[in-house]
């Protein structure tokens, strides 16, 4: 079965057309059908519509994602009331032990992306994990820091993305690996993204899983329930004739 390539974690500003599309025309020709520019504030319509038409230009499809940094859990859960609908993904920044854990068990929450490349300022641990598998969050692994850093840095980075990821793997929550980057010369090709999971201890279909079948898998579920005629998982609404 043909597999398709997503990248949901493009930080190219959305209001900077023309970096956005010189960035997605590398995108497309890579071989991603999917990509994905997070807000970080919810966008104007006019601002959605852009960026919907520069994807179209370059022939990728748009996924609608959205970056939230609560300040507390009250944050949390009213930012998550006010934009589940209107979004394809939403993602917790996880710089704090108790937003992360609260995150984690929501179950309007995509991703959970830990941006600090200090092993001790990252919270996926074994009892953040249990949490995420008994709702729908996945983990996302940028791969930025490993095309940046070096030596010491980048050795402990690896070790403890290995660790994080072995804990996923037997909690059965889905990985996701995204790049992460705002500069084109660090956009890689889908398989590139996929060879480098091997270095976190993935075989080589579930490396591949982690920039398809997942990333995917979590638009497709967001898009049904978006649908007017979602009622509940594989109860849907259907219309047969005219009643008249």
């Amino acid at each position: 079965m043909k597999r398709y390539f997503a990248d949901l974690h493009l930080l190219f500003t959305p209001k900077n057309l023309q970096t956005l599309q010189s960035a997605l025309q590398r995108v497309a020709k890579f071989g991603y059908r999917y990509a994905a520019v997070p807000f970080y504030f919810e966008p104007s319509t006019e601002e959605l519509e852009n960026l919907k038409t520069v994807c179209k230009t370059v022939g990728i499809e748009p996924v609608l994602r959205i970056d939230l940094h609560p300040r507390n859990e009250h944050d949390l859960m009213n930012s998550l009331r006010r934009l589940r609908r209107k979004f394809d993904i939403i993602c917790v920044t996880c710089d704090d032990k108790e937003i992360s854990r609260q995150a984690a068990k929501d179950r309007r929450v995509d991703l959970l992306n830990f941006p600090n490349i200090d092993y001790r300022k990252r919270f996926f641990d074994r009892s953040e994990a249990e949490l995420a598998s008994s709702g729908t969050a996945a983990l996302e692994i940028d791969i930025k820091p490993l095309l940046v850093l070096d030596g010491y840095l980048r050795t402990r980075f690896l070790s403890c993305i290995r660790r994080e990821i072995a804990i996923a793997k037997n909690f059965d929550v889905p990985v996701i690996i995204s790049s992460g980057v705002n500069e084109e010369r660090f956009i890689r090709m889908p398989r590139d993204m996929a060879s480098l999971s091997y270095l976190f201890g993935l075989d080589a279909v579930e490396a591949l899983d982690t920039v398809s079948s997942n990333p995917l898998s979590i638009v497709l579920r967001n898009r049904e329930k978006l649908d007017n005629h979602f009622i509940a998982p594989g109860i849907r609404i259907v219309k047969e004739g005219n009643d008249s």
